[in-house]
């Protein structure tokens, strides 16, 4: 179930006015969005851009009504650019951005994303890719490590864990799941358990980021985002911790303020804003929604119009 749905559409719908819009879904996934948006505008073309074979599999099928309306790009978005470029499109009208880890990538134990189930320690979104969250855990330094768990999954007691896995891993290399799940318990105290849903979310998300370069390749691929669009273009942005909403705050602010000060009577022509913010702050998805989809429950949304080349 795609979150925020209609708040995505009615914010990307301004964009969709010129004779032939383009949107870029940087992250396709199973193609929720990307579907919604092609029944709504009859005129659209979506260049879906996905790090996953499986899921552009499975989004190619969801979308074939579709046919010569989608192009379809394995790609992580940190590519934007080139995969717009190379779809044949000087400009976009628009990007939408629903970043971490897919409903399908979840769904499937094997990915090992899940920490509910023991699986092996993949976390590979693109599992062409040679690292896996195994990797880093039998091969990093207890300071590399740790520096992970802090700074990806803004874990407390990152210093703790990171020893107890360097011990354990000492007798056992980690394999799947459970081992790791059933450490970091170990590790977290008491008080802090019965907070915050299961202790090993923070472990988890931090690794996966880890593995797949996730927070590096966004901060590469917004301002490309930006730069790519048209006069009247818009970014949509879902993020889903505030690590990431962190990153798409500051270049928001940045692309929307100018460095002239105020009072002066003639502002250059290169000095004047060329974004405004649509948002204000960042929106959350309502009770109902979350109620009906429990992935909705940490979106933070911000949006984002250009309005000068």
């Amino acid at each position: 179930m795609p979150v925020l749905l209609e708040r995505c559409i009615d914010l990307l719908e301004p964009t969709t006015t010129s004779g032939s819009p383009v949107i870029v879904d940087a992250t396709l996934g199973l193609g929720g969005h990307t579907e919604a948006l092609l029944r709504r505008f009859d005129d659209l073309h979506v260049v879906g851009i996905d790090r996953d074979p499986e899921a552009l599999a499975r989004a190619a099928q969801r979308l074939a009504p579709f046919e010569g309306r989608v192009t379809f790009v394995h790609a992580v978005y940190d590519e934007i650019a080139t995969a717009v470029s190379e779809a044949g499109f000087d400009t976009v009208n628009g990007v939408l951005f629903d970043l971490g880890v897919s409903s399908m990538q979840l769904d499937m134990a094997e990915r090992g994303f899940a920490y509910s189930q023991d699986a092996p320690l993949d976390m590979r979104m693109n599992p062409e890719d040679d690292l896996t969250a195994a990797d880093v855990l039998n091969t990093y330094s207890v300071r590399d490590l740790a520096r992970v768990l802090r700074e990806y999954g803004e874990e407390k007691f990152a210093r703790r864990i990171a020893v107890a896995v360097a011990d354990r891993r000492a007798e056992e290399p980690f394999t799947t799941n459970g081992p790791l799940v059933e450490l970091i318990g170990a590790c977290i105290p008491a008080p802090a358990r019965r907070r915050g849903g299961n202790p090993a979310k923070r472990t988890f998300q931090a690794l996966r980021i880890e593995v797949n370069d996730e927070l590096g390749a966004y901060r590469r691929a917004l301002p490309d985002a930006l730069e790519i669009l048209a006069p009247g273009g818009r970014i949509v942005v879902m993020a889903y911790h505030s690590l990431e909403d962190r990153i798409t705050k500051r270049v928001f602010a940045t692309a929307t303020t100018t460095d002239v000060p105020p009072g002066v009577p003639v502002v250059p022509e290169h000095h004047r804003e060329r974004f405004r913010l649509v948002t204000r702050g960042a929106e959350q998805a309502s009770e109902v929604e979350i109620e009906q989809n429990r992935r909705a429950t940490s979106v933070r949304l911000r949006c984002v119009e250009r309005i000068a080349s």
